[in-house]
């Protein structure tokens, strides 16, 4: 295997020793789901509109799984796109050999048209492509060079398809980089020794020391598995940005930045009120997007899409268009058919009868377009009722 990036050798032989993310293996599907990786709830929440689906209802998207660790992404993708091609690639054999055990496990091959998965650089996939999606998280920061992988990912992008990153950050990372320094400058490496001396140092450090009250309100429960602790504290390849050098950094790869995948994070409203929240609501995109970052500096990631252009957009602003659309049902609902449902983010909504019921005409008709569904409502109240169960993420509009 190619080492394209100068951190490879080293990071790969720390996710040997440390396989991660450490979710335990179970048999039969992930639990629950997580719509960043349902290729179509990212393209209605990036785009506004889902090309129509192939023959048999399904649509197959190319997949790419940048990074895949231990194959807990992987298993999402395959169950939340039925029918389509996954590629999963990693560079860490040990962390693969998880993988294809989940994988395995939970039945997820037989859902898709084929699955790969396979250990290589993300650097070194020139032939495969292009993919409608990329996913690849937690990944880049770990490169010697960040934006030679975002290059690559670019090329292996199809015009208008997707990338969701995550990265970090630098201001919700103050505590954890000291840390990182510190056991750095005490000799701790990354072996099962630096485990023990990584917990120790909180043990030792007073109660009230800043860094120690951090990790144990913050992180103490998310860092209780090993490779968690280890992966936070121990990694021996690490970098971080902030709002206006991860811009330069989606620029450098000509990508189009399409929306931060938990939006309500910054959003001004969660922090301010009043008059400063409009003022707040009056800033550009940009400028206000910095103003939360530097209101919350708990904030530890950036998670966010970008597009290779073009990536054509609709609004559905027009009435005439939007009842002319066809729809259908966000599968990433829990609780379904009901009023009282929990959304995309696994976060409680409630819908009226009147929504339950254009939902289940939708399911029942789902190549008539919305003006022509046979319900009691109209035009008007239809539109209406459309565009808020769109923006609730329970309806998805077809283009």
């Amino acid at each position: 295997m190619p080492a394209s990036d100068a951190a490879t050798p080293v990071v790969s032989a720390f996710y040997d020793r440390f396989p991660y993310p450490s979710d335990p293996l179970q048999d039969g599907p992930p639990p629950g789901y997580n719509w960043r990786w349902c290729v179509d709830s990212v393209r209605a929440f990036t785009a506004g509109a889902l090309p129509a689906p192939a023959a048999g209802g399904a649509r197959r998207w190319r997949i790419l799984d940048a990074g895949c660790g231990t194959g807990v992404s992987t298993d999402y993708l395959c169950h939340l796109n039925p029918g389509s091609t996954v590629l999963a690639v990693d560079i860490s054999a040990g962390a693969l050999e998880v993988a294809r055990e989940r994988t395995r496990r939970s039945g997820a091959a037989a859902l898709v048209e084929d699955l790969r998965i396979e250990q290589r650089s993300l650097l070194d996939l020139a032939g495969e492509g292009p993919f409608d999606y990329i996913n690849s998280v937690g990944v880049l920061h770990h490169l010697r060079e960040p934006q030679a992988g975002l290059r690559a990912l670019a090329g292996l992008l199809r015009p208008g398809g997707l990338l969701h990153l995550f990265l970090y950050a630098d201001g919700g990372r103050w505590e954890i980089h000291r840390v990182q320094r510190s056991l750095s400058r005490l000799g701790v490496g990354s072996d099962g020794e630096a485990l023990r001396l990584g917990r120790q140092l909180f043990s030792d450090l007073p109660e009230g020391n800043r860094l120690r009250r951090h990790h144990e309100q913050r992180w103490a429960l998310d860092t209780a598995a090993d490779a968690n602790f280890a992966d936070m504290y121990l990694h021996p390849q690490e970098s971080s940005y902030d709002i206006a050098r991860l811009m330069a950094f989606v620029a450098s790869a000509d990508l189009e930045f399409a929306g931060f995948s938990n939006p309500q994070v910054w959003d001004p409203a969660r922090l301010l009120r009043g008059e400063l929240l409009e003022r707040a609501r009056e800033l550009p995109e940009l400028e206000r997007w910095a103003l939360v970052e530097d209101l919350d500096p708990d904030i530890s990631h950036f998670e966010f899409f970008l597009a290779r252009p073009p990536l054509p957009r609709q609004d559905w602003s027009d009435d005439g268009a939007l009842l002319a659309a066809c729809a259908q049902r966000n599968r990433c609902l829990w609780g379904w058919p009901s009023t009282d449902l929990l959304g995309p983010d696994l976060i409680p909504l409630s819908i009226e009868e009147r929504d339950l019921a254009l939902v289940q005409a939708v399911e029942a008709a789902p190549a008539c377009p919305l003006g022509d569904l046979e319900l009691a409502q109209d035009p008007q109240e239809r539109c209406r009722r459309v565009r808020r169960l769109m923006a609730l993420g329970v309806l998805q509009l077809v283009a």
